[in-house]
């Protein structure tokens, strides 16, 4: 199994101003084109070539983990988006966040609050328990949620190259600006 980086399904300008064109091509196009290079070079000839990318992240260490947890974090954070202004979540992700956060404003408000705490490189995660319960929860650098038993709802990704064309030191505007360009049919659809 080759790994391929997938089209977008948004131009690389259609989420200006939240994140910019420029930050697309380095990010999505650069960034992330190296982590899967690096992940189809580090599984050739190994027994995880023909393995998919949840299976390795779950049981890989080292170089392997890291780099198909990024590349699956990535793919993962950019298909969140949609250039069409979303109201926030509906039906039962929208009831579900009502009853642990209080509001969708006090849910942001937290979300984004990890997401500034988190130190140094890493992603703040929405995600479900087994018992189908939200949390937010912070990992650092490579971390992904799936090691731990969860399912991955939403991500902002808060290592420095996601935001620092745009937003130099200020991660917390780029975090805050992300919420007009989230795709909530698709979190929806994984909760």
């Amino acid at each position: 199994m080759k790994y391929e980086l997938p089209k977008l399904p948004y131009e690389y300008d259609a989420l200006e101003p939240a994140i910019s064109k420029k930050t697309i091509e380095f990010h999505y196009g650069k960034h992330e084109q190296t982590y899967i290079n690096n992940l189809n070079n580090l599984t050739k000839d190994t027994p995880y070539e023909d393995t998919p990318i949840e299976t390795i992240i779950k049981e890989a260490d080292g170089a392997l983990f890291n780099n198909a947890s990024q590349a699956w974090n990535h793919i993962f954070y950019f298909f969140s988006f949609t250039p069409h202004k979303s109201e926030g979540p509906k039906g039962a992700l929208a009831k579900a966040i009502d009853e642990k956060w209080g509001s969708f404003d006090a849910f942001k408000k937290a979300f984004v609050d990890a997401g500034v705490a988190q130190f140094g490189s890493g992603w703040v995660w929405l995600v479900k328990d087994k018992d189908g319960k939200l949390d937010i929860i912070k990992e650092g650098n490579a971390g992904n949620p799936m090691t731990k038993g969860y399912t991955p709802l939403l991500t902002f990704d808060v290592w420095e190259h996601a935001y620092y064309l745009d937003y130099q030191n200020r991660r917390a505007d780029h975090l805050n600006g992300l919420w007009d360009i989230i795709d909530w049919k698709v979190v929806e659809e994984r909760y």
